[in-house]
Formats: structure tokens, C-alpha cells, sequence
């Protein structure tokens, strides 16, 4: 029950539902491209993605000094479930 609440409650920010919709979109995005479609700063975009990538909803790739971000592969059952009403 505690790994649902803490993919809802990440899941409760616009923002971040912004940036699951994105990936959703395009498939993997650098957090560079994220802030620029969100028009939010680095910083911001990159304390939501890494939000989102410890409650395993999304996957994080580490290339060189940049980070990608993509839908999580394997999703747990509760992100699974989560995600279901986002698609």
C-alpha cells in the first residue's frame, strides 16, 4: 500500500503528469528538452523527473553529462496501474 501512495503522490503534480504525457509522446526526452517543453528551469524539471524515476515510473539513462528519461520498461503493478488512466 505505501509503494501505491508514493505513485500517487508523485503522480499528483501537474507538472510531472506534464512530463509522463510528453514521454508518452516522444518517447525519451533529456531533461533539457523537458524544461524547454515545459518552459520550466533545469533544476525544477530535473527534481521532477528524478521524483518520478525513484517511484519507478519512469527509466533514467545517464549519457555523458546529460539524463534521458523514458517510460518505465518494466512499471511495477501500482505505476502500471497508475498509468492506465494517463494514457
Amino acid at each position: 500500500m505505501k509503494d501505491l501512495e508514493k505513485v500517487y503522490r508523485a503522480l499528483g503534480n501537474r507538472r510531472r503528469l506534464r512530463i509522463i504525457q510528453l514521454l508518452i509522446q516522444n518517447k525519451e526526452m533529456s531533461v533539457i528538452e523537458l524544461a524547454e517543453a515545459l518552459r520550466l528551469s533545469y533544476r525544477a524539471t530535473s527534481k521532477h523527473a528524478n521524483l518520478l524515476a525513484a517511484t519507478a515510473i519512469l527509466d533514467k539513462e545517464q549519457r555523458g553529462s546529460y539524463a534521458y528519461y523514458r517510460i518505465a520498461d518494466e512499471p511495477t503493478q501500482p505505476v502500471a496501474s497508475a498509468l492506465k488512466h494517463i494514457r
